[in-house]
């Protein structure tokens, strides 16, 4: 999971309470080892927060 997707991706969002951002995503504890060491490359429940995608759709 590399960070910098984080911000583009629909499961991160700002929690208003906590002032900060999380991920929706529960992480069991494999995958969160693998990412805090690195080993994973990309997150498996990463999606791309393209607002825009239903309107290119309903075109």
């Amino acid at each position: 999971m590399a960070a910098e997707n984080c911000d583009t991706c629909v499961n991160y969002v700002y929690d208003e309470d906590d002032e900060c951002y999380y991920c929706l995503m529960d992480l069991d504890e494999d995958e969160m080892y693998r990412f805090l060491t690195g080993n994973q490359r990309e997150c498996p429940y990463y999606r791309l927060d393209d607002e825009y995608g239903v309107v290119r759709h309903q075109l």
